[in-house]
């Protein structure tokens, strides 16, 4: 047994209280968050710097570093110095990330801040455990080439991927397991932007498109997130990721500017997710293998950084230096209109990498930009043009991101700057309702009431009465497959059938497993020779079932909390027997007609 294995047999065997189990639980996803961060922290500078400074000679403005008091420094262009063959680290990026993550894990493509959400809502909160591994290295192909990405997607689906790691090992419920993934999302979050409150919130709140958290889990996302920022910082240092002068809100009156910039957030925030995701359904509806996208991105992205190459990298350097007011109105513009394209070519098109970032590097244009035109219009209106350039980071993220507390907080924290929290959060607001139907995490839902993770929760006194039996005309026939039935028979029997799930019988006829057509899926992309697989070495042992006599709020709570679409009905005198399948959507369309059926009583009374 393994010092890992013991250390998981020991936490699962201990007779610890509800929340001391929590506490011990997070602080180990939180430390390996910790880790995760530092890796991905050392490797994307490492490459930065070999590839872009020194070989490439592209040397942007630092970020956290003030700039000189007297104007030494002023960007009033777009032109810099560095070699002609810039244009094609993007593309050599996008060749070796896509190559990756098309080969060995599919999932880790794009902004892994939506995978893990996915994984929340859709998958009972499972990350395969090699996604992590493979999105710390592509991302750090992607962005250390000059990818327009940051480091928030893929620190979270790293810290959430240990998350749910560590839960399957041990065992825990699918509640348990989503729970955890949130403390790993969180803990990556605060160590990457020095943000411990801001990375515990954002992993609860980015969940749903209206204002709701996931309350069940904040305490453990605070505690990881404390764990992996005190070990992130003891060794990179304690500074905020970002130098500020010292800003301050003094003239109420300014809130009238501060408003016309969160409507300005809004309308580009829709303008870049529309081109986000535009971009991103031709390239899905382009006929080349999906490994060769990423370098076409990158090409065109290292022929649009020829023309304005303040576009690569994260461009945290450039925010800084309109902080200090170095950057001249009509750069702050432009470089926030190529940001949006250039953002989109890089993960659009499959690179791996995360949106945050660059989302806050073109908030920060826009609001440089805004403030500068409002002082040159209204003069008495505008008491510093620089602070702008924070209240646009926290408006336009805010309204794209439907995130509003955990933005201003993160943003806040990782410039140490508190002194205009009022205007954050009148932008914040503004901008989030004002683009209410945007949002560049598609795969969030509406509220706690519209996710499948908490759709047993809410429908139990709907189907107060009801029992399993009451269902089994609604089941369909079990499709068995034997012990030792080889893989392609198995293909075969699957594309005779419309069901996705297959009990695996023993020679009596009695259930042994069950798997799944994703276990299939699984199997065939390992490229394990399929004469060697039989039906045995897919199937999962330990069968989740029901019994015909149980209330049907029972089934659905487990077919909810394993995040399953269907389960077997055995015979209570002989579990081994399936009577019948009984699926998620036959149990939802009871749920929906007991529903109306109520709504109409209580009409008519």
């Amino acid at each position: 047994m393994t010092a890992f294995q013991r250390l998981l047999h020991r936490v699962r065997a201990h007779p610890l209280p509800v929340m001391g189990r929590w506490m011990v639980l997070s602080a180990v996803v939180g430390l390996v968050a910790g880790l995760g961060a530092l890796l991905f922290y050392y490797a994307t500078n490492t490459a930065n710097l070999l590839l872009l400074h020194e070989w490439a000679g592209y040397r942007p403005p630092e970020e956290g570093s003030a700039f000189p008091a007297s104007p030494t420094v002023f960007v009033d262009g777009l032109s810099m110095s560095f070699r002609w063959f810039l244009f094609l680290l993007p593309a050599a990026g996008g060749l070796l990330s896509g190559w990756l993550v098309y080969t060995f894990a599919p999932e880790a493509e794009g902004h892994g801040t939506d995978a893990a959400i996915e994984a929340f809502h859709n998958k009972g909160g499972v990350i395969r455990a090699r996604v992590p591994i493979v999105k710390t290295l592509a991302s750090a192909l992607t962005i250390g080439t000059g990818g327009s990405a940051g480091r928030e997607g893929p620190i979270a689906q790293i810290g959430a991927g240990f998350g749910s790691y560590l839960a399957t090992r041990l065992g825990l419920t699918a509640k348990d397991r989503r729970v955890l993934l949130l403390a790993g999302m969180a803990g990556g979050i605060g160590a990457t932007f020095r943000s411990p409150l801001g990375g515990a919130l954002f992993a609860v709140e980015v969940l749903y498109k209206k204002s709701e958290f996931e309350h069940e889990g904040l305490v453990p996302c605070i505690i990881a997130s404390i764990v992996a920022y005190s070990l992130f910082g003891a060794v990179t240092g304690w500074e905020p990721l970002l130098a500020t002068p010292e800003f301050r809100f003094e003239k109420p009156w300014e809130m009238v500017s501060f408003l016309g910039l969160g409507l300005a957030c809004a309308l580009l925030g829709a303008v870049y997710v529309r081109v986000f995701y535009g971009l991103r359904d031709r390239f899905h509806r382009w006929g080349i293998p999906p490994a060769l996208k990423p370098v076409v991105g990158g090409l065109l992205l290292g022929l649009l950084a020829m023309a304005v190459p303040q576009v690569l990298g994260s461009g945290y350097g450039w925010v800084q230096a309109a902080l200090y007011g170095r950057v001249a109105l009509w750069v702050m513009l432009v470089i926030a209109l190529a940001k949006i394209l250039a953002t989109s070519l890089t993960i659009s098109s499959g690179g791996s990498g995360g949106v945050f970032a660059p989302s806050l590097v073109i908030g920060a244009m826009l609001g440089g930009a805004f403030g500068a035109t409002a002082q040159l219009v209204v003069p008495a209106l505008v008491q510093d043009p620089r602070a702008y350039v924070l209240v646009g980071m926290v408006g336009f993220f805010a309204g794209v991101s439907n995130t509003p507390v955990a933005t201003l907080i993160m943003v806040s924290e990782l410039t140490g700057n508190y002194g205009l929290l009022a205007p954050f959060m009148l932008v914040a607001v503004i901008a989030m309702f004002a683009a209410r139907r945007t949002t560049i995490y598609e795969r969030q839902v509406e509220g706690r009431i519209d996710s499948p993770a908490h759709l047993g929760e809410l429908v139990i006194d709907v189907l107060e009465g009801i029992t399993v039996a009451d269902l089994a005309e609604q089941g369909h026939r079990p499709t068995p497959v034997a012990e030792d039935m080889p893989l392609p028979q198995i293909l075969q029997c699957i594309a005779q059938t419309d069901t996705a799930y297959f009990p695996v019988v023993d020679r009596d006829g009695r259930m042994t497993g069950i798997f799944s057509v994703n276990d299939i899926r699984r199997i065939l992309d390992e490229d394990i020779p399929a004469g060697l697989v039989i039906a045995r070495d897919i199937a999962v042992p330990r069968v989740v079932t029901v019994f015909p006599d149980e209330p049907l709020s029972d089934a659905l709570r487990r077919l909810a909390g394993r995040g399953l679409e269907e389960i077997p009905v055995v015979d209570q005198e002989d579990p081994g027997r399936v009577l019948f399948m009984l699926s998620r959507r036959a149990v939802l369309a009871r749920y929906a007609s007991e529903l109306e059926r109520r709504r109409g009583v209580y009409h008519d009374v």
